[in-house]
């Protein structure tokens, strides 16, 4: 019987097999795992954020391996910080608002280091994790735009909604004057939280702009 995902997130460092394969298009994931391709690796002076792929599903079961090996493996002067980003999202259904943590990016894990040899070691070779993100054989950490962006993601006050709806999409109107109308998505807000449609009233399509909380799903 093949090893499910969860033993090989408890095995040893050596039975992980890299999976270049599994990184999002467009994305080169570092797994080599030679001392050739260890050595490239040049020691950095401060720290950066680099991201890694992993197991999509097991985030936060690899983000759990990886702080046990910094702790038992006496890295915490180089290996500073490992996020799973997340944030909180609104989904409507059957009128009523939903509030979940979701992933930002599923498969990939955020971590704060000096980049050597060593600290490439310990990260590349923790149970669940299947490379880093960069080119060749050289991970790329993220610039601090990129890094900016990701935090204030996590951190907003609003949470972003969901969208269940589609352009030219039937809905009901379950609230305000136009409650019990049925009207057809015209445009969609996502950053609001709004929707346009258009009302069939008196013969003629009226434009009306409503909270997603005021249209439903047919």
């Amino acid at each position: 019987m093949d090893p499910t995902q969860d033993e090989l997130l408890e095995q040893p460092e050596n039975d992980l097999t890299p999976s270049p394969a599994d990184a999002a298009e467009g994305d080169t994931v570092v797994s080599g795992d030679s001392d050739e391709e260890a050595g490239a690796v040049q020691a950095e002076s401060g720290g950066s954020w680099y991201v890694v792929h992993s197991y999509s599903g097991y985030e936060n079961k690899v983000k759990q391996n990886l702080e046990q090996r910094i702790e038992t493996m006496d890295m915490q002067d180089r290996i500073f910080s490992v996020v799973v980003p997340t944030e909180e999202e609104v989904e409507i259904r059957e009128g009523k608002k939903r509030t979940s943590r979701k992933r930002v990016f599923p498969g990939y894990i955020l971590v704060h280091m000096i980049l050597d040899d060593e600290s490439w070691y310990v990260v590349r070779n923790t149970p669940g994790v299947t490379g880093f993100v960069g080119s060749g054989t050289r991970p790329i950490p993220l610039t601090e735009p990129e890094v900016s962006k990701i935090l204030e993601r996590m951190e907003a006050e609003q949470p972003r909604i969901k969208v269940n709806f589609r352009l030219g999409e039937t809905v009901r109107i379950v609230e305000g004057p136009f409650a019990d109308f049925m009207a057809v998505v015209d445009e969609i807000y996502p950053d609001r939280g709004k929707v346009r449609v258009l009302v069939s009233f008196f013969g003629r399509e009226t434009p009306v702009e409503m909270d997603f909380l005021q249209v439903e799903k047919i």
